[in-house]
């Protein structure tokens, strides 16, 4: 390494490189909770002094949010935005659930409250989710690393969450070209990293902060400029819910969106379980309306993927609100379609700007959520939760709790059939 050790030599591969930090840092004892440190962000002895040089910085002190990583060797930074009454952005778990959760501590909240706040319990119990169409402007983004360069080059712990985050701030426009990119590592974590082991995806950093130093590195490299979808896969989608809303938007902007899988000289293309659910319910004939459908309520159509013969099976439900008024439910299921968040049945309430979108599972449910997080139709933000009441645990009064009249409700196979109930533009 470049102050102690031996992590830089040249010819190493990035995981090399990671290996030979773990390893020394635990034999030499410089690591700290939670041990072992490998396949981690390492904490180590000394990562809250390193972390107090935050407030050195100009960036700190002009900016109003910044997003910090939820590594434990970045808890004083985090405390540090706490304490100087700055909007504090963490990045969702594995980005399962959105983006960003913002952390709100409790009014008049003592110091030690905050110090709370900053943990990664604090984070879990404090913290808001912050939708793609808030108006973010971050200038300070800290990241955990695994190894950096005094050259601004970067090595997480090989998951590329960081890299990710970064794009997605770059698709939402809450970071700039002058937005300042630090990290928080023990010096025996600056090492030499040969340039060609880094891609076009890697985030690089302009701060380092160290126990014992703050290093500029004048990094003229570029950052990510957005999401690179052509390195994209469908399962990569299918972790990260929140790709297949940026994925649309950018799409309807024009931009180009086409994924790894989906190349032509791709060896192995093959269509995620959500997209081949979405052909296959497409594919199914509307069936006929119910004759034992109550007055008001437009019953068209069963669930196409369930035979007749299996008994009915617990839907999760989930509330769709401030649907503009003439929305269309063919446009609004062709918009969910390209999220791919196709539910098994829709109820559609137009005439009270709602819907509600029946999942066979809380699991594929919470996966909608998040993708629908933050969209826009005719010039509205979408409300989307999972609905308060869940419909349909045994087809009996759950179902009754969220009818009503001028509804249509709809097996997602079918374009909905007749009319709507509450004026008379079809389906």
């Amino acid at each position: 390494m470049t102050d102690q050790g031996g992590g830089g030599e040249p010819g190493l591969s990035k995981w090399a490189i990671r290996e030979k930090i773990w390893d020394y840092m635990e034999v030499n004892n410089l690591a700290d909770f939670p041990r072992p440190v490998h396949h981690r962000i390492p904490n180590f002895k000394g990562s809250h002094q390193a972390c107090c040089s935050v407030k050195e910085l100009d960036a700190f002190d002009r900016t109003r949010e910044v997003k910090v990583d939820p590594d434990k060797p970045l808890e004083g930074i985090r405390l540090a935005a706490l304490q100087a009454r700055k909007t504090l952005l963490v990045p969702t778990p594995r980005l399962r659930t959105g983006l960003f959760n913002k952390i709100v501590p409790p009014p008049g909240a003592t110091k030690e409250v905050l110090r709370k706040c900053a943990t990664s319990q604090g984070v879990s119990n404090y913290s808001v989710p912050v939708g793609l169409d808030a108006k973010m402007q971050v200038d300070l983004v800290v990241v955990g690393s695994v190894a950096v360069s005094e050259k601004g080059w970067r090595i997480g712990k090989g998951e590329g969450y960081a890299d990710m985050e970064y794009a997605m701030m770059v698709a939402t426009g809450a970071v700039r070209e002058d937005t300042v990119v630090a990290t928080v590592v023990h010096d025996c974590q600056v090492v030499d990293i040969a340039e060609e082991l880094l891609e076009d995806h890697d985030l690089t950093v302009d701060y380092i902060l160290t126990p014992t130093r703050m290093i500029k590195t004048s990094c003229k490299r570029p950052k990510p400029q957005g999401i690179i979808w052509h390195k994209i896969s469908y399962e990569m989608m299918e972790k990260i819910p929140i790709l297949k809303n940026l994925r649309y938007r950018e799409k309807q902007a024009g931009k180009d969106v086409t994924l790894k899988d989906e190349l032509p000289d791709f060896p192995y293309a093959r269509k995620p379980a959500a997209l081949e659910q979405t052909a296959k319910t497409e594919k199914a004939s509307l069936q006929a309306e119910s004759a034992s459908a109550p007055s008001g309520q437009r019953d068209v159509g069963t669930d196409s993927l369930r035979a007749k013969s299996d008994p009915p099976k617990a839907l999760t439900t989930v509330y769709v609100g401030n649907i503009p008024e003439g929305t269309r439910v063919s446009e609004f299921k062709s918009t969910i379609r390209e999220l791919s968040a196709t539910p098994a049945r829709i109820v559609w309430q137009g005439a009270q700007h709602r819907a509600f979108l029946d999942y066979k599972d809380k699991a594929t449910a919470d996966s909608a959520v998040s993708s629908l997080q933050g969209l826009s139709l005719g010039g509205n933000s979408l409300r989307v939760e999972l609905a308060k009441n869940q419909r349909r645990k045994g087809q009996g009064e759950g179902a009754k709790a969220v009818r009503g009249a001028g509804e249509t409700r709809d097996s997602w196979g079918g374009d909905g059939g007749g009319a709507e109930r509450y004026g008379t533009v079809p389906l």
